[in-house]
């Protein structure tokens, strides 16, 4: 089942930031680090073009996800033209703070008191964005939650006399166009839970992580204790072990496999289960081959309506 989630109120929030583009030095897209390219919301792209300004790509939450394969997609960020790439952790604030003299560099005839720095934070929900707005003010401005889309509006902040930053809600595109990128958006919880099914997601993530890290899955799970061979199971076979593994049993006697979906999907987006990704540019491309799905047409798609989707509101 394809997964769609485009509430009414980012109609409004892409048509905001639209406007504020035009009075806009850079943008700094935030992406989930164990996701870059199925974060990366291609509405952002055209908006960021049109008006022709610069990019920080920021790699959030680099603490969770593989470090061979976030090296592998800064090699590939950073070779785009008029794009910067960093690898990082907002909720680290020495991390944050080398934010502002990344973006003095990349536009160099900004950041004076005649001419201050203008910079717009852009990103899908549960990126970290507000976590980052946080840490480079030094106070709590944002709000911050474990639920996707809690900022519902924009808010604009001078980080000093030279430099002004404005943070803006966490932003979908109408359709998604390839439907492993919605799983893993899911997986991420960077999609709200009424668009999806939990065992659906926990099973798409437990056959990612059993094809990419079965030894991490092995450590964590105890699989060998139970006499199981990780290399010869599929997602609903590691589900099914976590639920015995831990008895998570419902009342009339069957496995809670709910529950069970609920903890794995806990366990990865904790970082439990280890430092893992979910694509790499490699894998990115065999998907998108397979899909026969240029990226013209992401794009074209996400031009369309909220009208033309079934969103989930």
């Amino acid at each position: 089942m394809a997964i769609q989630w485009y509430p009414g109120h980012m109609t409004q929030a892409r048509k905001k930031a639209e406007e504020t583009m035009e009075f806009t030095d850079m943008v700094i897209e935030v992406l989930d680090a164990r996701v870059p390219a199925a974060s990366h919301n291609p509405m952002i792209d055209e908006m960021r073009l049109f008006r022709q300004r610069p990019q920080l790509k920021i790699l959030n939450k680099a603490d969770l996800a593989d470090p061979a394969a976030t090296q592998a997609w800064l090699n590939y960020f950073n070779a785009q033209p008029n794009t910067k790439a960093v690898a990082l952790s907002c909720k680290k604030a020495g991390d944050a703070k080398k934010i502002p003299a990344i973006c003095k560099k990349i536009t160099p005839h900004r950041g004076t008191h005649l001419k201050p720095l203008r910079m717009l934070i852009m990103g899908i929900p549960n990126v970290g964005k507000s976590t980052l707005m946080n840490a480079l003010l030094n106070r709590r401005v944002a709000k911050v939650g474990d639920e996707p889309a809690v900022t519902k509006n924009q808010q604009r902040f001078d980080l000093d006399d030279t430099m002004s930053i404005t943070d803006t809600p966490g932003m979908m595109w109408p359709r998604i166009a390839y439907e492993s990128d919605g799983y893993m958006l899911a997986a991420s919880h960077a999609i709200g839970r009424n668009a999806v099914i939990d065992e659906d997601v926990a099973t798409f993530l437990a056959n990612n992580l059993l094809k990419s890290y079965p030894a991490l899955l092995n450590a964590r799970y105890k699989l060998d204790a139970m006499k199981l061979d990780v290399t010869q199971m599929d997602g609903v076979d590691l589900l099914d072990a976590i639920a015995k593994r831990r008895s998570y049993k419902r009342h009339d006697g069957l496995w809670d496999m709910e529950k069970t979906a609920v903890a794995f999907l806990t366990d990865y987006r904790s970082g439990a289960i280890g430092r893992v990704s979910l694509e790499t540019p490699t894998s990115r491309a065999e998907m998108m081959a397979i899909s026969q799905i240029s990226p013209a047409n992401n794009s074209e798609q996400a031009a369309e309506t909220d009208d033309s989707t079934n969103s989930a509101q």
